[in-house]
């Protein structure tokens, strides 16, 4: 018997509550359709990031010789319902294991579906690009800053385009958007700096007087968005549509870094995981994690790696056939899966 038919008559007054909130959605003709003001969270389908989706690699790789990988490194999601009738919405509270969240966690008051979408896209995009700086940074392979977008009417509109490296500032040599960021932050709206950069393999030098911040005139800005990519020719493209979100950071930094050095992080187990990685392989916390353990071990994962300040919740989806290993960082989660897979000292969720 599901969990939550146990507690129904506990349960009596949410329940109560949530029927308060109906509210009509939709009125086509006589036909009557209500909605309730909140939407289900559960467990979605993993994509093994090692694997192929449509006939293409989940993580390709060019520019490199990549070795040969096996087993599953699954990244993991969360499937969300929306606009549900009050009938559906308890059905899925009685008889499944999802959550019920109000609507405005899923799409927060004063933005449509459609700049959630965005945001989530533009989440999963910069999650790419740390995946592979991060990746890249493990191995010890170079990397540079590229210009992104140049903000119109700022002051490096006219001076830099899409596709630019950034090389040094007043001298000063950058390797990361964070490390350009710093400099600009030294300085005054109204300072000058010096920029080294490269367009089309040609090296430059421009001089940019800064501007203000549109928040804050007291802060200095230069009007670009930067990200970080690798400088050896090597090219990472991530293959998958329609997911949005920042979680799947880490599963592609691994997938990144398994293709391109040699043996098999995995031990050539299936193992699958989330969280966020920043470029310098610190992996963050994510959201609904539970569902994710749930839809690894359904889809026959044997591991499980859970960002650690994930734990506690993740161990609340109580696996009964696959361990939860607790990372913290890009290089502990490669050191966990090898001490699991030869027998080693590992640590797991609920220690």
């Amino acid at each position: 018997m599901n969990r939550r038919l146990k507690t129904l008559v506990w349960g009596a007054i949410p329940l109560v509550a949530l029927a308060s909130l109906v509210s009509i959605d939709h009125i086509p003709g006589t036909e009557i359709n209500l909605s309730v003001p909140y939407a289900a969270e559960g467990p979605g389908p993993t994509f093994n990031t090692l694997g192929e989706v449509e006939g293409e690699d989940v993580v390709s790789i060019q520019g490199a010789d990549t070795d040969e990988v096996s087993g599953n490194l699954n990244m993991t999601t969360v499937s969300v319902r929306s606009g549900m009738t009050l009938s559906q919405a308890l059905s899925r509270w009685l008889f499944t294991d999802d959550t019920l969240v109000p609507i405005e966690q899923i799409f927060p008051s004063g933005q449509s579906a459609e700049e959630v979408q965005e945001s989530n896209r533009t989440a999963f995009v910069s999650s790419e690009a740390n995946a592979t700086i991060a990746a890249m940074n493990y191995l010890k392979m170079p990397v540079k800053v590229e210009v992104v977008e140049v903000v119109e009417d700022s002051a490096a509109a006219g001076h830099f385009e899409a596709g630019d490296h950034l090389l040094s500032i007043d001298g000063t040599e950058i390797k990361t958007p964070g490390e350009a960021q710093e400099i600009v932050r030294s300085k005054a709206p109204g300072d000058s700096v010096t920029i080294r950069y490269e367009r089309n393999g040609a090296e430059a030098e421009d001089s940019i007087t800064l501007g203000e911040h549109p928040e804050d005139s007291s802060v200095a800005l230069l009007g670009i968005s930067m990200t970080s990519v690798p400088s050896n020719g090597i090219e990472v493209d991530y293959n998958l549509e329609d997911v949005g979100g920042p979680s799947a950071g880490m599963m592609f930094s691994l997938a990144v870094v398994d293709k391109l050095s040699a043996g098999q992080l995995n031990g050539g187990k299936f193992v699958a995981g989330t969280g966020t990685i920043s470029e310098d392989g610190t992996v963050g916390s994510i959201g609904g994690i539970a569902h994710k353990v749930r839809a690894a071990e359904e889809a026959g994962a044997e591991v499980f790696l859970a960002p650690a300040d994930n734990c506690a919740e993740a161990m609340s989806a109580k696996p009964e056939n696959m361990t939860i290993l607790k990372v913290s960082t890009l290089d502990n989660a490669i050191a966990q899966m090898e001490a699991y897979s030869q027998g080693g000292n590992y640590e797991i969720c609920g220690n």
